[in-house]
């Protein structure tokens, strides 16, 4: 029974939504411009977290972020402006999802590669023991010919 309650009581929590670090005094009063900051602060790497949204840290850095990022879109900023301006004064590290530059092609890539020589690999692999024979058994020697012909003897007296 407390097993099932623990159960029932995990999956609860599993499944409430996630708490948000936004506190009400930074909301901005216009819900699309709230909409929009909370988009772009889904998208923006707490520096002090590193694995969290600046939406989702309750760090101190994280709340200037979201303050900073608000205050540029009450300015006028577009999403690309407000991203623009971070990543100029914090570095690209700044993004979740690092944009496909130069800079950053191989940290694109080299996943796709990765699993593409896999693949071939694993293909020469399985080409190399379908060719090779791997699955022929030699044949056997007089001396294991004589001992399996007495194994076989003695299980058919016993049997």
């Amino acid at each position: 029974m407390r097993r099932m309650i623990a159960a029932i009581l995990a999956l609860a929590l599993v499944g409430l939504p996630a708490a948000y670090a936004v506190q009400p005094d930074e909301i901005m009063a216009d819900p699309a411009k709230e909409a929009r900051a909370r988009d772009l602060s889904r998208e923006l790497r707490c520096m002090v977290c590193q694995n969290q949204s600046i939406d989702d840290s309750d760090a101190p850095l994280a709340r200037d972020l979201r303050l900073l990022v608000r205050e540029r879109i009450a300015a006028g900023d577009s999403n690309s402006q407000v991203i623009d301006f971070l990543v100029a004064r914090y570095g690209e590290f700044v993004l979740l999802k690092p944009r496909f530059e130069r800079q950053t092609l191989l940290l694109w890539l080299l996943t796709p590669l990765a699993l593409g020589a896999g693949g071939i690999a694993l293909w020469l692999q399985i080409r190399r023991r379908t060719r090779g024979g791997a699955n022929v058994t030699p044949p056997l020697t007089p001396d294991e010919e004589a001992k399996l012909a007495e194994l076989l003897s003695d299980r058919a007296k016993s049997g």
